[in-house]
């Protein structure tokens, strides 16, 4: 239900009248029916602003860490998230890997549009980086199509370290849905759910016109982190 009054009396209306995102491609997205939209994730906004224009109710799988954080603004974060129908995920291990897509399942099973990021973090410089193989995994063993997503335009209202986003228009842009039912079966096989996963990025990149990294980014994260430590000076 609170899902619901966010979506359409708070801050749906209050992310439109704000921002005028502009739309391309909505019809991409199935009426009924699980599906996975899988897109880009530049800006924290994004975890807003994809949910506000989309018709139907969608379920992220979002960090462990909003769920946990702090005093008051932790427990209001991790109440909001829990309201709006998010889950929670360990993100520290292959186990936790294992959980999310266990997850990811369940929303699918029950006929659910279940949304998720594949670069598994958000980017810290703008670029598309190298897709995580669980939205593979879910693809395949769900037998569900995949609608790719770009964000464009978030990362400049609001950049990694900037609390309050910028008020500028950006565009949410959807495809068509992807088809991987030639992979049935194959969710254990590495090269397919690899080959699946290049696909559903390469449909992203498409879509965003991003520059690609073909690195994972929580990769890059911790060498950039790794040589600023040992370089103090680059922070300048």
């Amino acid at each position: 239900m609170f899902y619901y009054v966010l979506k359409y009396v708070v801050l749906g209306p209050l992310l439109r009248l704000l921002f005028r995102p502009r739309i391309e491609g909505l019809e991409h997205i199935p009426e009924e029916g699980a599906a996975i939209v899988a897109g880009n994730h530049l800006s924290f906004s994004d975890h807003f602003l994809m949910p506000a224009i989309i018709k139907r109710r969608i379920t992220f799988l979002a960090k462990a860490e909003y769920f946990t954080g702090p005093g008051l603004k932790g427990r209001l974060t991790a109440a909001f998230f829990h309201s709006a129908g998010q889950i929670p995920v360990d993100r520290s291990g292959k186990e936790a890997g294992q959980a999310a897509i266990r997850e990811g399942l369940g929303v699918l099973n029950k006929g659910e549009l279940l949304g998720i990021y594949p670069e598994g973090t958000r980017s810290h410089d703008g670029r598309l980086y190298k897709g995580k193989v669980g939205v593979a995994v879910m693809a395949i063993k769900a037998q569900v199509p995949v609608v790719p997503c770009a964000m464009v335009g978030t990362f400049e209202i609001q950049p990694p370290g900037k609390v309050v986003p910028r008020i500028k228009q950006v565009t949410i842009r959807f495809g068509e849905p992807l088809d991987f039912a030639r992979y049935a079966g194959m969710e254990n096989q590495k090269a397919a759910i690899r080959a699946v996963t290049d696909e559903i990025m390469y449909a992203i990149l498409g879509l965003s016109g991003q520059e690609y990294v073909d690195e994972y980014a929580v990769k890059v994260k911790a060498a950039q982190a790794e040589q600023t430590q040992k370089f103090p000076r680059l922070r300048r």
